[in-house]
């Protein structure tokens, strides 16, 4: 199957959306049990926790914890959003720094001023779209980025979306409530495919969508370890309580530029790999054997790579060992923990 689709179905009673491009599965989300990131909660503050300057929240999901916590007092109500899912064990992230997310818009209530992607370089289509905003927008004092799914879109359309998220944003930040509640659900997969995947695609969404199109079997191959590399070379992810180990390995491959070769094409596949496994936190690469020169170049297709990624991902660096390490947000459970 040619070309990009994106295939709304269900996995038993789960919400789920595919992307394939090309006939490959390129990106999948799947509900989970655990709130959804972007839910908005009145909480109230529990118990400081000094050695790590945060406070553990009570929300009606169970305990979070906030970072960053200076003014806040136990008992006092406070509003925050969730960040990413918890580690097993652990309190659910939270922040203070709510955004409203949508195709077009992301209202920023807490940071005023008007944004536009950067990728939008355009003057002429600049100036269109500080017209919509400003016109849905009047007088509001909140914050707005303007995505660069904007570009070319309708007018109507990026006016619709901004006032939605605006709207919303304001009917939160004018609660006045004291005890524990939901103010806003976090999006669901149908809406984050929506939200995020603006590339133009097929849309798909017949029941049994997963299974004619190949989504199934895609997921079966990636619940395995070992993801190919081609020439023979391959990766093997393997999740632990502490980290995520993975592997190079260059195969029957015997030249000289084996390990390179092997590592180059780590850097172009691990983004999907960890993206697909809804891998995050540290994330150690133990790599195929190659000379320290080649070092800098190994780093900047991993650079590339990542910059097309939507989770968030710091570049940490090398180890006296010579793995390299990175640090990546836990911005989806693991899909072991979802399907199983």
């Amino acid at each position: 199957m040619k070309g990009r689709s994106i295939i709304l179905d269900h996995l038993g009673d789960r919400e789920a959306a595919a992307l394939m491009v090309d006939g490959q599965l390129e990106d999948i989300l799947i509900d989970a049990d655990a709130p959804r990131p972007g839910t908005v909660y009145r909480a109230i503050a529990d118990r400081p926790v000094k050695g790590q300057g945060g406070m553990f929240l009570k929300t009606p999901d169970g305990s979070a914890f906030l970072r960053q916590i200076k003014g806040l007092a136990p008992g006092q109500a406070i509003l925050v959003q969730v960040s990413g899912y918890a580690e097993p064990g652990k309190a659910l992230p939270v922040t203070q720094k709510l955004l409203f997310k949508s195709r077009y818009a992301i209202v920023t209530p807490d940071a005023p001023g008007l944004n536009i992607s950067r990728t939008i370089k355009d003057e002429a289509e600049r100036d269109r779209l500080l017209e919509i905003a400003h016109d849905v927008l009047a007088e509001a004092k909140t914050g707005l980025i303007l995505r660069s799914s904007c570009a070319g879109a309708d007018a109507d359309e990026i006016a619709d979306d901004i006032a939605q998220m605006a709207e919303l944003a304001a009917r939160v930040a004018a609660d006045d409530g004291a005890g524990m509640e939901t103010l806003a659900e976090g999006d669901g997969p149908h809406v984050l495919a929506w939200r995020d995947w603006v590339a133009t695609a097929e849309v798909i969404t017949d029941p049994g969508g997963f299974e004619d199109h190949g989504v199934l079997d895609a997921l079966d191959r990636v619940r395995a370890a070992q993801v190919g590399l081609g020439g023979g070379a391959s990766l093997y992810v393997e999740p632990t309580r502490a980290l995520v180990a993975v592997d190079v390995n260059t195969g029957s491959d015997a030249s000289l530029a084996a390990g390179i070769k092997a590592n180059m094409a780590c850097a172009r596949a691990l983004p999907r790999a960890l993206r697909l496994r809804g891998l995050g936190g540290q994330i150690v690469l133990d790599l195929a054997p190659m000379p320290k020169k080649d070092r800098r170049a190994f780093e900047t297709a991993l650079r590339q790579s990542f910059r097309a990624d939507d989770v968030e991902t710091a570049l940490v660096g090398w180890t006296p060992l010579g793995h390299y390490e990175l640090q990546r947000k836990r911005a989806r459970l693991p899909i072991e923990e979802v399907l199983t």
